[in-house]
């Protein structure tokens, strides 16, 4: 069953937002250490072989000054070396010309081959080869130095930041816990200042301002419904009066329906306003439970089945601690209100602690159960005519015995009012 008017709270299997943006720093961390890494990278390969295009490049610039001036060949220089690529095998010209050799020999990895013809076309071609295999390990150890470089950092930067979203998370839960003691009635929460000059502290700010604004209105409100019913009371008393100073017929008995009709109107909304300002204040005893809703049935005068469930053996009622004219008040509403607004039978079920008030007419509302019994508003126009302050003042005084009353619809049709009382 619904509770009227529930509390927002947060789902159990929602995330809270300090993990969400935890996530968010952790993700976007291991973004940019990706896009560094990978950059870094694929500059130091760059750089890489180009030095050593450019390192090749001269040194058979140096191998061909000495092989021309004596001869001989420098360390690292060859003639048609076997390993030569074959797009330095034949050169056209006698200039010098670089070539990338990605096969792997031995020790001997990734090279750069530079080669120049020594003379006329038919003359050998000296080649000189750099080896990369040195400077491409270096790029692998800089590649895993900047991996656990990462990871390190990343475990560094989570508690950092799950520390700080947790301080945005506790500013925002608590202006949200605000926010919903207002909702719940309690016009006096305030967040009050809060730490920092952001878009937190505005929010707070805002909540404080309309939950003064919204206290205005409402204490307003109460206050003429409490002034009006105190000037209807006693000319509607004085209009009872005089109505029994007419002669017996049809037309007094008319008229006294209706005055009769127009004070206990007076007295509802005098007892909300009592209810809405904190003026009242339950009177417990331990009493029957299955006695007192009876008896609060019996004076409806309504027909009205009762079923007093005994879930405890050895006992022939339940006992319960609480102000028996208050729950007399609530059942009596919930009887009146289902008779009313609903449809025959009514039954009354008292099973341990919880009294059930069950109808089989056409049942709540869909505004009622989402929003709650509002005063002079009845719900459904199926549910017949009236002004709507019965369920209102069963709310009050369920709230004021510390009860929880609930209001659904049975599955088979029918509204069901259930009131569970404290322990």
């Amino acid at each position: 069953m619904r509770p009227v008017r529930p509390l927002r709270r947060l789902r159990p299997d929602r995330v809270p937002l300090r993990w969400k943006i935890a996530g968010l720093a952790a993700a976007t961390a291991c973004l940019v250490a990706v896009v560094v890494g990978v950059l870094v990278h694929l500059w130091t390969a760059h750089d890489i072989r180009a030095r050593a295009e450019r390192d090749a490049f001269n040194s058979v610039y140096a191998a061909m000054d000495v092989h021309r001036r004596t001869g001989t060949l420098v360390d690292g220089a060859e003639l048609d070396p076997a390993a030569l690529p074959a797009a330095l095998r034949h050169p056209s010209d006698g200039d010098r010309h670089t070539v990338y050799d990605g096969r792997v020999e031995g020790n001997l990895g990734p090279s750069f081959w530079a080669a120049q013809r020594t003379g006329d076309p038919g003359s050998p071609v000296l080649a000189v080869r750099v080896n990369m295999s040195p400077e491409l390990n270096t790029l692998r150890r800089l590649d895993v130095t900047m991996a656990v470089a990462s990871l390190v950092a990343l475990a560094a930067a989570t508690p950092l930041a799950v520390y700080g979203a947790g301080l945005l998370g506790r500013r925002l839960r608590w202006v949200s816990e605000t926010a919903g003691r207002i909702s719940a009635g309690d016009l006096d929460a305030r967040t009050g200042p809060t730490k920092g000059r952001d878009e937190v502290a505005d929010i707070a700010a805002t909540v404080d301002l309309m939950a003064d604004s919204l206290g205005r209105r409402l204490r307003s409100e109460r206050r003429f419904t409490a002034d009006v019913a105190h000037e209807l009371r006693t000319p509607v008393g004085g209009l009872l009066a005089a109505a029994d100073l007419l002669p017996p017929g049809e037309t007094e008995d008319l008229l006294r329906a209706r005055v009769r009709d127009l004070r206990g109107l007076v007295e509802d909304l005098l007892e909300i306003s009592r209810l809405d300002a904190g003026a009242e204040l339950p009177v417990h005893a331990r009493v029957p439970l299955g006695a007192v809703v009876s008896d609060a049935v019996t004076r409806t005068g309504l027909d009205t089945e009762v079923d007093i469930v005994d879930v405890r053996s050895g006992e022939a009622v339940q006992t319960v601690e609480t102000d028996p004219r208050r729950l007399e008040r609530i059942v009596g509403n919930l009887v009146v209100n289902a008779h009313r607004h609903g449809g025959a039978p009514v039954r009354v079920t008292v099973e341990g602690r919880t009294v059930v008030v069950r109808d089989h007419g056409p049942g709540f509302s869909r505004d009622l159960l989402r929003d709650g019994p509002r005063r002079f508003h009845t719900g459904a126009a199926e549910r017949g005519s009236g002004h709507g302050l019965g369920l209102t003042i069963a709310l009050g005084q369920a709230r004021l015995l510390g009860a929880e009353l609930l209001l659904d619809n049975a599955p088979d049709g029918g509204a069901v009012a259930t009131l569970h009382l404290p322990a």
